[in-house]
Parts: structure tokens; C-alpha cells; sequence
């Protein structure tokens, strides 16, 4: 029986890159993947969905363009083209993936895995030993049981990248950062957007004053956004509610994600609710197995997953890494305008916080883009301590790392407001905002 240092079940953000790290720090290493490499993120979660995101904002900047004066008589959308663009563009990063993982002589096998209390993995009806095991299994769309469910046809998003037409109207039922998110990606190239939340708001784990500069944008999307009311039931094309009846041409849910917990019920690792329990390290009630990404608490993100595979490499490599510090993990939603956070929201803080916001109208770079919507916020302590920070904007996805690099590197917002940045820019905003902690702000 062939033994390895590590195997790693799961070849998605969290798995491979578990992996590579572990290889190159010295460990002999197996990847065991059911399907494909990249997971759901790359496969039918952020890369698909932002690739259409990116094509959406195209035609958006398109549609300005003759609001300025540069008239385009008409946009003419090959859908078709647009999803085999998108394709290529996954098909060339999980070639990348194999490769990095290949290069890093890894040994990969297709297949469904099952582990056993003494770390064998059974693959291929194949056994290999291993020292340790990380579970990186991932997760699947959540669909909730509505009354009458089996009467619709419907999407996920494990099943909506594969469409090859652009739909005339599309039901989305959620209201949380992946149902708005496609929302955006699908309206701008024409699609008639319905979005049912039966919450009071959308993206209610995200940013509140963020949230009214999205719903204005939905607005301007002819984008319909129900709240607020209860479910009844579903009869073929038609969704019952209190707030009255609802027909649909197309519908998807994206209603969340649950985790793939089928080896930890099988292994008999303890549970928290619907999550495998594990520590600061990420290791399970049975010693040398671990889990990590959407199997455990914290941020269902790539970013996260990726983060806590290294981490749990170096924890079995006796590097005893700092525990992985929740309020340094950046959110991020990928609407026109963007929303990227970090750290404590402006109602989490201490009572003696100071918030400082500052408008994009007011930033020259922003003005003269036509990217106004949106804002930088920061939330510090009265000595300059950042506790968190939030941009909203055109490429707010990239700017919040200025912002967050700060707090990682033990600096405040002192350092921001010394930091001289090129003028004009978005980001210099940054440096404002951080003023503005002081009452020194230029302008506001």
C-alpha cells in the first residue's frame, strides 16, 4: 500500500491549494477529486458568474457611452459566443490548475473517496495510506422544500452556466450576494429580471448602506425585487405567495449552499448543526483528519477555503500557524456597483467607533468615469485603530486590499492618511477617509 504525508479529498480552492503548499514544503502528497479540478468556484460558482458579471458590465459601459456622446446604433448580443467565451476562459485556468499541480508532483486521481478512522483512503477500489487527511469536499446548492417543488422545472447554479440562450425572463428566488449578483448579470443584456426575497432586505449579511445604492441600481435594471412576504406554494409555472401570484418563464434558485458532509457521517466526525466541529487548527475529533472551507464555520468563500488549507498544512507541519483572523478575511459582491468589506460593520463596533464616509461624487477620478455610486467608509477606534472598512464603487474589489493591508500589517488609519496617493484616483479617497477619523478630511 502506497503511503503518503497527506492526502487531500477535494480538489477545489480549499483542496489544491492545500496541496501545493504541502508539496513544496516537503510532503508526499495525493489529491483525490470526484469531478473536476477548481470545484464549485471555478466550475459553476465565482468564475462562471463573473464572467458573465464582466460581460453584463460591458454592455452597461456600452450604453453610457452614448449617454456621453459616442453613439452605438445598436448592441447586438450573441449569447451563444458570450458562454463559449466563458468556457475557454474556465477551460484555460483548470489547465492551469492541473498544471501547478502537476508541476508540483502531486499525485491526482479521479474518483469518489471514502477514508476510513485510521486515515486509509479507498479510491478506484484502490487503498493508500495517509499520515494526515484534509476533507475539502465542498458544498451543493440548497433548494428549500417548497410545497409543490416537484410540480417546477428549475435551475441551481450547478445547472444555470450550461445555458446556451439568453432567457427572455428569469425568476430568481433569494436574496443574498449569488441571486443579486445574477441578477446584475443577466438584465443588462436584456433578460426581464424578477427577484422574490421573502426577507425584509437583499444582502443582509453585507454592508446596510450599501444596500439602498444596489436596489437604486436594480431600479435603473428594470429588475423587480419582491420582499417581504411568505411562501405558499409553487404549481408548475407559478409561484404563490402572500404578496400574490408569480409566473415564470425560467427560475433559479440560489437559496444558499449546504456542505458535502457525507465522508463525516460516514467517519463519524462530531457535527456543528449542518458543519463538520473542528478547532482554531481545523482538525476533527479524530486526530490527523481535518477539514476545511464550506465544511466548516466561517466565510463560505474561495478566498477563505484557500487560506485555511495553508494554514492547516502548517499547523501538520508544526509550524503552529495564528489562528486565521475572521475579521481579516474580505467580502466581496460583484454587483455595478461592487461591494467589498472587511472587519466590523458600522453597528458591530464599539459604541466610541468613529465612522467616517466618504462620497465617490466628490472624488475627481470617480466624477469624471461616471462611477459616482458608492462610497468609502471606514469604522476605528478614536485612536486610529481600523475595526473595519468598506468600499462601494467601480472596482471596490480591488481597493479594499490598500484598506485591509493596513490592518494585517498592525498599521492604523494614520498610516493611510500619511500615504501619498497618485492623484487622480479612486483610491486616493482612501487616504481621505482615514483623514476624516481626525476631522481632517479635505473633502467633506
Amino acid at each position: 500500500m502506497t503511503t503518503y504525508d497527506l492526502a487531500v479529498i477535494g480538489a477545489g480552492p480549499g483542496g489544491y491549494v492545500a496541496a501545493i503548499h504541502a508539496a513544496k514544503s516537503g510532503l508526499r502528497v495525493l489529491l483525490v477529486e470526484k469531478n473536476k479540478v477548481g470545484g464549485a468556484c471555478y466550475n459553476v460558482g465565482c468564475i462562471p458568474s463573473k464572467i458573465m458579471l464582466e460581460h453584463s458590465k460591458l454592455v452597461q459601459e456600452i450604453r453610457r457611452g452614448t449617454d456621453w456622446g459616442i453613439t452605438v446604433p445598436t448592441i447586438n448580443i450573441d449569447f451563444p459566443k458570450l458562454m463559449r467565451r466563458k468556457d475557454a476562459v474556465i477551460d484555460e485556468l483548470l489547465h492551469n490548475i492541473e498544471d501547478f499541480i502537476e508541476n508540483a508532483q502531486i499525485d491526482l486521481i479521479y474518483g469518489e473517496a471514502t477514508v476510513t478512522t485510521d486515515k486509509i483512503v479507498i479510491v478506484n477500489n484502490q487503498s493508500y495510506e495517509a499520515k494526515h487527511v484534509i476533507l475539502a469536499t465542498g458544498s451543493r446548492p440548497f433548494v428549500p422544500p417548497f410545497k409543490g417543488l416537484e410540480t417546477a422545472n428549475y435551475y441551481t447554479t450547478d445547472t444555470f452556466f450550461d445555458i446556451q440562450q439568453l432567457p427572455k425572463q428569469m425568476t430568481i428566488i433569494g436574496g443574498g450576494v449569488i441571486a443579486i449578483e445574477m441578477a446584475f448579470a443577466l438584465a443588462p443584456m436584456g433578460t426581464k429580471v424578477t427577484v422574490l426575497n421573502h426577507s425584509t432586505d437583499i444582502l443582509q449579511t453585507e454592508e446596510p448602506d450599501a444596500r439602498p445604492i444596489i436596489k437604486e441600481q436594480m431600479k435603473q435594471l428594470d429588475i423587480d425585487l419582491v420582499t417581504d412576504f411568505k411562501f405558499e406554494e409553487i404549481r408548475g409555472n407559478k409561484i404563490h405567495t402572500s404578496r400574490g401570484v408569480f409566473t415564470y418563464e425560467n427560475l433559479l434558485f440560489a437559496t444558499g449552499r449546504r456542505p458535502n458532509t457525507q465522508l463525516a457521517t460516514k467517519l463519524g466526525l462530531a457535527m456543528d448543526g449542518h458543519l463538520i466541529a473542528v478547532n482554531n487548527h481545523y482538525e476533527t475529533n479524530i486526530p490527523g483528519i481535518f477539514a476545511i472551507g464550506d465544511l466548516v464555520g466561517g466565510f463560505q468563500l474561495a478566498h477563505s477555503a484557500s487560506a485555511e488549507g495553508i494554514h492547516t498544512v502548517d499547523f501538520i507541519l508544526g509550524k503552529y500557524p495564528r489562528v486565521i483572523n475572521q475579521q481579516e478575511i474580505p467580502r466581496c459582491v460583484y454587483t455595478h456597483p461592487e461591494i467589498a468589506t472587511f472587519g466590523m460593520l458600522e453597528h458591530e463596533a464599539p459604541a466610541d467607533a468613529i465612522v467616517t464616509k466618504m462620497y465617490l461624487p466628490t472624488n475627481p477620478k470617480a466624477l469624471l468615469e461616471g462611477n459616482i455610486q458608492g462610497f468609502m467608509k471606514f469604522v476605528a477606534s478614536p485612536e486610529g485603530d481600523i475595526y473595519g472598512a468598506c468600499v462601494v464603487g467601480d472596482g471596490a474589489t480591488e481597493m479594499i486590499n490598500a484598506m485591509l493591508a493596513a490592518k494585517v500589517a498592525g498599521g492604523s488609519v494614520k498610516d493611510l492618511a500619511r500615504m501619498i496617493f497618485p492623484h487622480p484616483t479612486v483610491s486616493e479617497h482612501i487616504g481621505d477617509a482615514a483623514s476624516a477619523v481626525f476631522g481632517k478630511a479635505i473633502h467633506l
